[in-house]
Parts: structure tokens; sequence; C-alpha cells
């Protein structure tokens, strides 16, 4: 289905970075609230999509302004709520057309049995139903419902056919129910229906089609069943290359070390623990990604034997001999296919320039990110990054930015290169 109205945000490398710039600034999303207890969430997401700089315009069925006022989503919008066909509110325009032909995106959420039946069948015989038929933009249905109409072979059929004429379906969460059951049929979180409005929305979908491997976060190298060698490195720089690789299309498998972040949308999660498990998920999928963006700190050494019980405290000293990790990085540069793009990344303290030429070179890769952890704003953990992106014939340093905004710059980059 072709979307009418793309775009992507601005970086704006010229300035320093900004916390919590709106994603969906500019964007008009038709929020669909149908008669379900859940429409509570709805407007906790209308809120939070309006906190987006999104234009928020709700549509209501008659049963779901029953369970809420059209007044909350006014409050919460600035928009008056369309629930009735025949509105006269739109003067001379028609009223579910007028509604249509402004939507950037529609979100049916909560979605109940009753309307993903009209909608996979064409029926339109309310304002949310006709405005819904009449859009031409991407549409998305977050069902709620009890387990048991949930489950219906004939509401999974409506499913079906709603993702074979273009629907995204976010499924249901798992949990208590207001019917008083556990099961299936629980309205996602807010804040994930919102992510999933970022990713439909926040960036033109130029890597559509391109298979992108991305590795973060560090890797813990048992010394005894009790500690273990690691480094500091958070995974948040990884982690906002996936997740923007993704916003833009990719198809994305993320190999990911320990970290303590969410797990990005729309990505494919390996995690894995050690170098050598690192070393295996990454080599197991290179041949078929074309895009690799080796982010990961990956130790460059481990314990040349693993004790099989604690190490105890002794008097002296205690000296660990340790053997080198399998170099993952020059793996894969030495078995780049054709076609192929290959980014490493690369950590320094000093010599940044020297040194990452020098790694560029002899790992065989297409584009280098170096960055300095002395440098404020550069360093471990933190929010943002200072990167200079050096290939085998130039050399671009980026400004301070977030982390999205540098995961962002690089991806243009690499775009840039491979034509």
């Amino acid at each position: 289905m072709t979307n009418c109205h793309t775009g992507r945000r601005s970086i704006g490398l010229g300035g320093p970075a900004k916390e919590g710039t709106p994603m969906l600034k500019d964007k008009t999303i038709l929020l669909g609230v149908t008669g379900g207890i859940a429409c509570y969430k709805s407007a906790m997401l209308a809120s939070a999509l309006v906190k987006q700089h999104a234009n928020v315009q709700v549509v209501m069925t008659k049963n779901a302004t029953e369970f809420i006022t059209p007044l909350t989503f006014e409050q919460l919008t600035g928009h008056r709520v369309a629930a009735d066909t025949f509105d006269r509110s739109f003067s001379y325009q028609v009223g579910h057309i007028s509604l249509a032909s402004q939507a950037d995106l529609v979100l049916i959420a909560p979605a109940t049995a009753n309307v993903l039946a009209k909608l996979a069948n064409g029926l339109a015989d309310d304002m949310l139903t006709t405005t819904v038929l009449a859009c031409c933009c991407p549409k998305i249905a977050a069902p709620a419902m009890n387990t048991g109409m949930y489950e219906n072979p004939v509401t999974q059929d409506n499913l079906e056919k709603l993702r074979h004429y273009g629907w995204e379906i976010v499924e249901p969460a798992s949990g208590h129910l207001a019917c008083g059951t556990e099961g299936k049929g629980r309205m996602p979180e807010p804040e994930e229906l919102l992510q999933v409005c970022l990713h439909a929305l926040s960036h033109e979908k130029d890597m559509t089609g391109k298979r992108v491997l991305v590795t973060a976060g560090p890797t813990q190298e048992d010394i005894d069943p009790v500690r273990y060698l690691t480094n500091r490195s958070s995974g948040k720089m990884g982690y906002a290359i996936a997740k923007a690789a993704s916003a833009r299309g990719a198809e994305v498998t993320l190999v990911s070390g320990p970290v303590h972040l969410p797990k990005p949308p729309y990505v494919e999660v390996v995690n894995v623990r050690s170098a050598s498990e690192m070393y295996d998920a990454v080599t197991g999928r290179s041949g078929e990604m074309d895009i690799i963006i080796k982010a990961a700190a990956v130790a460059d050494y481990r314990p040349a034997t693993v004790a099989e019980d604690k190490v105890k405290k002794g008097d002296g000293d205690l000296s660990i001999p340790l053997t080198r990790t399998r170099d993952i990085l020059q793996y894969l540069g030495d078995h780049k296919r054709p076609g192929q793009f290959l980014c490493g990344f690369s950590m320094e303290t000093r010599d940044m320039v020297a040194s990452s030429r020098k790694k560029l070179e002899k790992k065989h890769l297409d584009l280098i990110a170096a960055n300095n952890v002395k440098v404020a704003g550069a360093g471990f953990a933190g929010d943002t990054n200072i990167l200079t992106l050096i290939s085998p014939d130039s050399m671009e340093e980026l400004p301070l930015l977030t982390k999205e905004e540098a995961a962002h710059a690089l991806l243009d980059a690499i775009l840039q290169r491979m034509g």
C-alpha cells in the first residue's frame, strides 16, 4: 500500500544535539476508537502522540462514546471528535472524506471484533468505517477483546484478510482481561503503540529491501562461575543504529551482548554473552546481509581456562593467563562478498584517526565510525556521541549528536556510498 505522505526528520548536523526532538511533527494520525473497555488507554495514546507534535484526529464509534466521552479526546488533541456521519460541523465538506484526505496514518485502538469484521469486508455504516474506507494511507489495527472472541476462527480470518489488504495488525497482549478471565486479548500499552506509529511515520523508508546486521553491547568472558571480564559498553549506540535502520524500512538483525535496554521494535534480536557466541552468531548470518555494522565492544582477550569452581582468595597476587578471541571484524572483511557494505567502529583514547585508518585498511572495511571516549559527550553509557566517519577516500567529522541522530547520520553516509 502506498503512503501518500512520507518524510524523514532532519538531523540538523549544524547544531548541538537536542533531547526529545518531536518525530511526528506535521504528521496527521487518524485515531479510531471503538467500543471496548481499553478506550482509557486510547486517551493516553492520544496524549503521547500529541507530545510528539502529531496532529491527532479522533474518530469514535457510538459504542465507544459509552465508555469514554468525546470531550476527553477533544481536550487532549485540541480537535473536535468525529462520531456522527451526519455531523454538520464540517460545513460544506463531506466529513469522512475531509478527515481521510488529511491522514498520514490510520490507527484503530482498541479495535473490536465487530469493527475488524466491518473493515475486513468493506462495510461502511458509521463515521469510523466510512472514513477509514476512504483513506489511502497506511493502516494499523490493535485488536482488544475477550480471548474467545480473538481466537475465534472468524476473527482470525478477518485479521488475515486485513493483512492481505495491507493492514498491520499489532498482536494483543496476554494477561487479566476486563471480563475476569486470563488470556490473550489485552490492548498493547500506549508506549508500544506510540513506537508503532513512530516506526510507520518518523522516517522515509529508504532502506526497504535491505538486510542489515548490527552488533551491540559488551561481551562477558568467564573467569569462574562467579566472575567475568567485560567492558563499559552500554549497547546504546548499536541499539540506536538497529532501531534507525528498522525505522527506515530495513530488515534488521541485532546481535546483542548483555545490556539493560528494551528490545527495539521490528528488529530480530539474537542475544549472546561471550565473544565466541557473538562470533558464531555473526559469521553464521553475515553471508545473507547487505550491510553489516559492527558497533559491539567485543573482548579482544578471554581467560585461557575457566575454573570449574570459584577461585578462592589467597595471600599473594593472582595472575590470569589470557588468550586472543577470534576477530569477528577481520573475518567479515576477509569474507566480504561483492556488493556487501561493511562498517566497523573504532573507540580510541588517543591517535584516533591514525589508529582508525589502520584498522579500516587491515580489515578491508568500507567505512569506520571512530570516537574518542575521553571527549565529553562521546563516552560510554551516555545518550550522545561524537563520530568521525572515515572511508578509504574521505573523512567527515560529525558534531555532538544524540545517538539516535548519530545513527541516522551514519546510515545516510552508508547509503550515499552504496549508491
